[in-house]
């Protein structure tokens, strides 16, 4: 819950500061003004979706982000959030795949899946690092980035946005939290064993993996999957995920612009 109100009240605020100095964009920006409330700038109702402003664009699309991130980092930070989804579950590093199907050949597969486990484990317990990081991509996020969001057609622009503004932070945040965390839930231990065990079959060759920056990695990359995933129901505004007025409105501009 904190991490929810964090993220909403940092989107608020932000929409408050002075006005961005715009760049070039490819398209005419609207009118500057609030807009949010009472009528836009051609005297329509705020629920409409003749026109937006300046102000209304921005808003809506950190509300969107907001609510996408608030709930990509819920579901992932759940125990099972990301061993339970097919969609970012973090497996055996790729240079290991031979030491997983040996193993599990000769009857060790509890010791595989031991260890995958406690890989997404770490995972799980780092997410929640990424509101922070999140908030402040959200407070450089210029007017003409919220238009080009909008109106790209790129149906992920705004995780990309976030790709492009917050993964080498994240790596940066994530790395020290999935180092402790893999401490916690036996990660090392478990990689000790898998290659001591692969090392003892006939005609092994060493394997040698930096396991925080693999997790880390992929933990990264997982979010990024649900983040997109959430960007996509507002678009297509899947299962009454435009819940507010202004999504509705910046939104259903947005469709009219295609």
């Amino acid at each position: 819950m904190r991490t929810k109100i964090n993220i909403c009240m940092a989107s608020a605020a932000l929409l408050l500061m002075s006005c961005d100095s715009l760049n070039s964009g490819g398209f005419t920006l609207p009118p500057q003004g609030t807009g949010t409330t009472g009528t836009g700038t051609t005297g329509k109702p705020a629920g409409s979706t003749g026109t937006i402003t300046q102000a209304e664009a921005n808003l809506g699309v950190k509300q969107a982000l907001s609510n996408g991130l608030n709930e990509s980092i819920r579901v992932l930070s759940l125990k099972d959030g990301f061993l339970g989804d097919a969609a970012v579950k973090i497996l055996m590093p790729e240079e290991a795949r031979k030491v997983e199907s040996a193993l599990r050949s000769v009857g060790l597969g509890s010791l595989c899946d031991n260890f995958i486990m406690s890989m997404n484990r770490a995972a799980e317990s780092a997410v929640k690092e990424a509101s922070s990081v999140f908030i402040g991509s959200l407070s450089r996020m210029t007017v003409n980035d919220a238009f080009n969001i909008l109106l790209s057609g790129q149906q992920d622009a705004a995780t990309q946005f976030f790709k492009r503004s917050t993964s080498a932070e994240l790596a940066t945040r994530f790395s020290p939290i999935i180092q402790s965390a893999m401490g916690k839930n036996n990660v090392n231990t478990y990689w000790n064993q898998l290659t001591t065990a692969y090392n003892k079959l006939p005609l092994a060759n060493k394997i040698e993996t930096d396991l925080t920056a693999y997790v880390t990695q992929r933990a990264i990359s997982g979010l990024f999957v649900k983040v997109a995933d959430q960007e996509l129901k507002i678009r297509k505004n899947l299962g009454g995920s435009r819940d507010s007025n202004i999504l509705n409105k910046v939104f259903g501009w947005a469709d009219q612009q295609k």
